[in-house]
């Protein structure tokens, strides 16, 4: 089967179809996302930017202990599940061990997914929303700042750990802000990811200690809307 088939009967096509890793909306993947998943298996992305680029609002320290250490780790969480559930489906191992490895795939494929758009998400020079995407928000939330509000408003209510996630849902053609405790619990099955917050404390603990509210603050400076923008115009197709 080719890498398309595999994802889609091993339970992932939709979160990679997406979130990114295999490029919204389209045909066949978009050169960045191909950064995530490439000849048969995850693979960690490089920073778009150097680990300090997104200084003082989120330090060097935390990005590179992000990127290089929890992030990857999701990466070989999910090649493992893969790999699992390519044996299982080849009759290699027992098929009881289905609802098992689904969900080490749901949770480390999910994070990597989420990851790879995170760190997209982000820019030391970030954009500004296109026309189209501006609409979008004005129409559904009433203007940026209503927006940036509820999203925040989602992310300070996450319990524990967990994502805000602003998305695009093809059912009813509008924006959405919801929260993705973990990564793999309260999701609304169809969005279309188009900016992710991370709220796990590997995020911020170390310049914010437990003031999740200012780090989310800040974020909004690094904000790449012109990322956003393009990944709505794909899903919005």
């Amino acid at each position: 089967m080719d890498r398309r088939e595999a994802l889609t009967v091993l339970g992932l096509g939709t979160l990679a179809l997406e979130s990114g890793i295999l490029g919204a909306g389209a045909q066949s993947p978009a050169p960045a996302a191909l950064e995530g998943y490439q000849n048969g298996e995850f693979v960690l992305p490089p920073l778009p930017y150097e680990y300090g680029a997104l200084e003082p609002h989120i330090d060097a320290q935390t990005v590179k202990l992000h990127h290089d250490m929890h992030h990857a780790a999701y990466v070989k969480g999910a090649n493992k599940a893969m790999a699992a559930l390519r044996e299982l489906c080849e009759g290699k191992r027992d098929s009881a061990e289905i609802k098992r490895w689904e969900g080490e795939l749901a949770f480390h494929g999910s994070g990597h997914a989420l990851h790879a758009m995170y760190w997209r998400n982000m820019s030391p020079k970030p954009g500004a929303p296109s026309k189209t995407l501006q609409e979008a928000i004005d129409r559904d939330f009433g203007g940026s700042d209503k927006m940036k509000a509820v999203l925040a408003a989602a992310a300070n209510a996450v319990e524990g750990s967990g994502w805000a996630i602003l998305g695009c849902h093809p059912m009813t053609g509008g924006l959405l802000a919801v929260q993705a405790e973990k990564h793999q619990n309260l999701a609304f099955q169809g969005l279309v990811p188009l900016l992710a917050l991370d709220v796990w404390e590997h995020a911020y603990y170390l310049k914010y200690q437990n003031r999740r509210a200012d780090y989310i603050e800040a974020f909004w400076n690094v904000a790449d809307w012109a990322d956003v923008s393009r990944r709505y115009e794909a899903a919005a197709r």
